[in-house]
This record gives C-alpha cells, structure tokens and sequence, in this order.
C-alpha cells in the first residue's frame, strides 16, 4: 500500500462526513451511557450478518474472535481521539477488511447495520432528555460516515496498487497522469 498522510485523510474525512467538533465532544461524553450496551449491538449485528449467504464464509468459525474485535471498534468510535492516530486505525480496519477480501458493499452496509441496532438504543438511554436524542444522533452519523471514508481509503489505494502493478506503471507515471488528467478536467469545465 501506499504511503497516507493520515492527518490530511482525517480532515478530509470529517469535513466530508460532517464530523465537527461538538460532535466528538456528544460522543466522548455519551460514551460511558451508551458502552453497556455495544454487546448487545455487536450481538445484532453479528447475528444479521449470518442470514446474508454471502456474508458467510468471511465468519465461519470466527464469529467470537469478531465480536471481541468489533466492541473494541465501536469502544474506540465513541471514545476518540478523532486524529491522525485514529484515521490510521480505521484505515489499518480497511486494509484488514481488503486483505481478507471482504466486498467493499460490506464495509458500507456494515456500518447501516451498526446504525440499525446502536439508533433504537437512543429514545429508550434518553427517554427524560429527548433534547439530547437529536445531538447524539448527528454525532453518530457523522462518526460512522468519518470511519466509513476512511475504511473505504484502504479499499481505494488497494485498487490502485493493484492496478499499476498490474499494468507495470509507476507511481510517477501515475501522477503525472493524474495530474494531467485533472488540468485536463480544469480547462474543459
């Protein structure tokens, strides 16, 4: 893989995804109410996922091992820090997902699945604050649409690796082509 300047893929990923701020902020604070209940969300999830056939043979024997590694994810979604250290994390997630060549439609879905199990959670955890449900909700889509772009990197430079490896280019030839292309792209707009 290619060389990431995580601290630009970071900031890249939350102006893209909406991730601002206060909503680290919502998400470190809520942390601590919404962490009892990542078992019973990865449980869900897990348990979804072995009534997709095709998701199937990526879990078999694997599902405990899984769990243990998906609540320690979401563990760290909520818990930040949202830096460079964490876009490397997600993008180490990505690359994990590639190398065991997981379709990339599982990483998107996965995290609609995340969000079909965690959103439910929320009216009942603040059922005397409804103010709160709002915020809290933001923040987690903006969390999980941040760490979607940035799995969804590794996906990317894997495909492009592949690519000039296969055609023999080099990562010069390719940036000068890029780089061409997207001058190209100015002038015609």
């Amino acid at each position: 893989m290619s060389n990431v300047d995580f601290a630009v893929l970071c900031e890249q990923a939350k102006a893209y995804a909406g991730f601002e701020p206060e909503d680290e902020l919502v998400l470190v604070q809520e942390a601590p109410r919404l962490e009892s209940h990542f078992a019973a969300i990865t449980d869900a999830f897990y348990t979804e996922l072995q009534t997709i056939p095709e998701a199937l043979p990526f879990l078999e024997g694997r599902i405990d091992a899984l769990k243990t590694t998906h609540s320690a994810w979401l563990r760290k979604v909520f818990t930040g820090p949202y830096d460079a250290d964490f876009a490397a994390y997600m993008h180490h997630v990505g690359v994990v997902h590639v190398q065991v060549k997981l379709p990339e439609k599982f990483m998107t879905s996965g995290i609609g699945l995340i969000n079909k199990h965690l959103i439910p959670v929320l009216p009942e955890l603040y059922a005397d604050e409804v103010e709160k449900i709002g915020a809290v909700l933001k923040a987690l889509n903006a969390a999980t649409s941040f760490c979607l772009l940035i799995m969804l990197e590794s996906y990317r430079g894997h495909e492009l690796e592949r690519f000039m490896e296969v055609t023999g280019i080099s990562r010069v030839l390719y940036n000068n082509l890029a780089a061409a292309y997207r001058n190209h792209q100015g002038r015609a707009a």
